[in-house]
């Protein structure tokens, strides 16, 4: 017996059963009355396992007809994955050759960093592009649609563009190099050059980062350029001090520092006649690694040796008178 024909039996039987348990005084059911329903109940569950049994179908089917492509493009994914992880190897390969080459060549670090970062983004823009290539889409359709795309992109990115340029012109006119302290608007060591920034190191240790756009199109004083650097002190006395004697303190205290270029003029000179000083000036030279030291050496001395000497330093007082 088929279990059809047993799922119609038993439907019956609860039909035949359900009718029996009902008193005869409240419902009356003929024997035509049960078989109609039981075929009814029948043909309704008939119905429901056909339809079931028919979206069963045909999702096995569609299945099995597409195991074929669902292998494939797992097999796809697969391979481009392997591809990435050893297109990945391979540019820091040839990043390392890149590196090595450059060092060879006594490349500026400037230079070095710039290129290593253009070479970077250069190779994974490829690797990708051949991974795309792996899911059916040509590289020359890819590439035709990038073109397209192109003015959009530009007018999207135009910021981006003019800070490569300013970092390509940076490289070209060397204005400054890995290592300079430079001042433009904010002022700091360059630690790196990068694509579309330069990365500057202050002297209290905070990084700032500069466009390389803002940075090639504003004016740029590099500080450490030259080997040698000039020193301007300037300090004032009263008046009622001694000119001469001051004068020869400073040349002194110029003379005596170590750090002294000593092929170098070192220059003492009334620098004003003020409203309540004489502005005396000191110039001398030193190497520009030394310049900060000499800077804050010679003042401090300057100070101790007028006070020592009794030479008066004038600073603005307010003097009060109270009449009675």
């Amino acid at each position: 017996m088929s279990w059809l024909a047993i799922t119609a039996t038993s439907a019956s039987s609860v039909i035949s059963n359900s009718i029996a348990a009902t008193p005869t005084s409240d419902v009356i059911v003929s024997d035509t009355s049960v078989e109609d329903v039981a075929e009814d109940v029948i043909e309704t569950v008939s119905e429901n396992i056909e339809g079931v049994q028919e979206q069963t179908n045909i999702f096995i089917e569609y299945v099995m007809n597409h195991v074929p492509d669902m292998i494939s493009f797992g097999i796809r994914i697969l391979v481009a994955i392997i591809i990435f992880f050893i297109g990945k190897k391979i540019i820091k390969t040839v990043r390392k050759i890149v590196k090595r080459s450059l060092t060879k060549a006594n490349a500026d670090i400037g230079v070095m960093q710039f290129l290593d970062a253009l070479v970077n983004a250069i190779m994974y823009f490829l690797l990708i592009v051949i991974i795309i290539s792996r899911f059916g889409i040509e590289a020359s359709s890819l590439m035709a649609i990038v073109g397209s795309a192109g003015l959009a992109v530009g007018l999207a990115l135009q910021g981006s563009l003019a800070n490569f340029a300013g970092g390509v012109l940076i490289l070209l006119l060397k204005p400054f190099k890995v290592g300079d302290y430079i001042i433009a608007n904010e002022e700091g060591t360059v630690a790196e050059i990068h694509i579309f920034y330069t990365k500057l190191v202050t002297a209290d240790n905070k990084l700032i980062y500069i466009p390389n756009g803002t940075l090639s199109n504003s004016n740029i004083t590099n500080v450490t350029s030259q080997d040698i650097r000039r020193v301007d002190l300037c300090v004032g006395i009263s008046y009622n001090s001694d000119l001469q004697l001051a004068k020869n303190i400073l040349l002194d205290i110029a003379q005596n520092y170590d750090k002294i270029l000593k092929d170098k003029d070192i220059n003492v000179f009334v620098n004003e006649l003020a409203a309540s000083e004489v502005s005396l000036g000191l110039r001398i030279w030193v190497n520009t690694e030394d310049y900060w030291d000499a800077k804050w050496t010679l003042t401090e001395k300057i100070k101790l040796t007028f006070d020592e000497k009794g030479i008066e330093i004038p600073y603005n007082q307010l003097d009060v008178h109270l009449l009675q």
